[in-house]
């Protein structure tokens, strides 16, 4: 018995880690929706220009997204498809394990089921919580995954953001200061906070964000194809047992009528 306590809490740890957020960061919410076609369309672009560098989506096929995110095979092979791929092929690069593990030190992992393993919210945050760090190799860090060993792949598009200094709402016992008398928030100056340099980069914050959003809308969409099948099929199924019970009851009352 204690052995499957034991068992259950520590199948439970990577889910209180991700509802936590990474070193006590906070996590923004992505607020994601499986069913904007434009946003999957958007998202599938975006890591197809700045993520299969290095990583592939190996589980998947080009086939089965271009037709899951409503673009014809043609539109994926012209606008999505660098390496030469068949439509039917899987999402793979061209780069060798071997060799990425000898340029980074470990071979970049695969991204298809990065959303399950992560958590939507999760990826949104981190994508957005780089900054410039000299002291790092590829000069950039990421409040959520300290001393990470990505690039920053979509600073141009974000522009220079850094650690700096800030004018922030006072938190006292997790909740959120504001004056009596006059009901502003309280604010104190902290240096720990991710400064973005204005106009720095090619998008605003705001296109940014949606950017951002929608490539996790493609990764959540990439981590369980079939979601929104399954969830379809559920309420069927829902919608069946609703009516069978009412046919159901009925019956028993009759058989139970002269029990009584």
């Amino acid at each position: 018995m204690r052995k499957l306590f034991a068992a259950c809490v520590v199948a439970l740890l990577p889910a209180f880690a991700l509802a936590a957020g990474g070193h006590g960061v906070a996590l923004d919410k992505a607020d994601i929706d499986l069913t904007d076609k434009a946003a999957l369309q958007d998202g599938a672009r975006t890591f197809a220009n700045y993520c299969m560098g290095c990583h592939s989506a190996k589980f998947q096929r080009y086939e089965r997204v271009a037709a899951d995110i409503g673009v014809s095979e043609q539109q994926m092979l012209d606008n999505l498809v660098f390496t030469g791929a068949k439509i039917g092929d899987h999402m793979n690069i061209g780069m060798k394990p071997e060799d990425a593990k000898r340029w980074f030190g470990a071979a970049p992992p695969d991204l298809t089921l990065v959303a399950r393993v992560r958590g939507n919210d999760w990826l949104y945050t981190y994508l957005r919580t780089f900054y410039d760090d000299p002291a790092r190799p590829l000069g950039a860090n990421n409040l959520m995954f300290p001393n990470v060993g990505m690039p920053n792949v979509l600073g141009r598009l974000q522009g220079r953001q850094y650690m700096g200094c800030k004018q922030v709402q006072v938190v006292d016992g997790g909740k959120k200061q504001y004056d009596p008398l006059t009901g502003t928030p309280l604010t104190h100056e902290a240096c720990d906070q991710l400064v973005l340099e204005p106009n720095s980069g090619q998008l605003s914050p705001e296109a940014f964000d949606d950017k951002v959003r929608n490539l996790v809308t493609f990764l959540a969409y990439s981590a369980d194809p079939n979601k929104l099948h399954m969830q379809r099929i559920g309420t069927y199924v829902l919608i069946y047992l609703a009516f069978f019970f009412v046919f159901a009851y009925l019956l028993k009352r009759e058989y139970w009528k002269d029990v009584h």
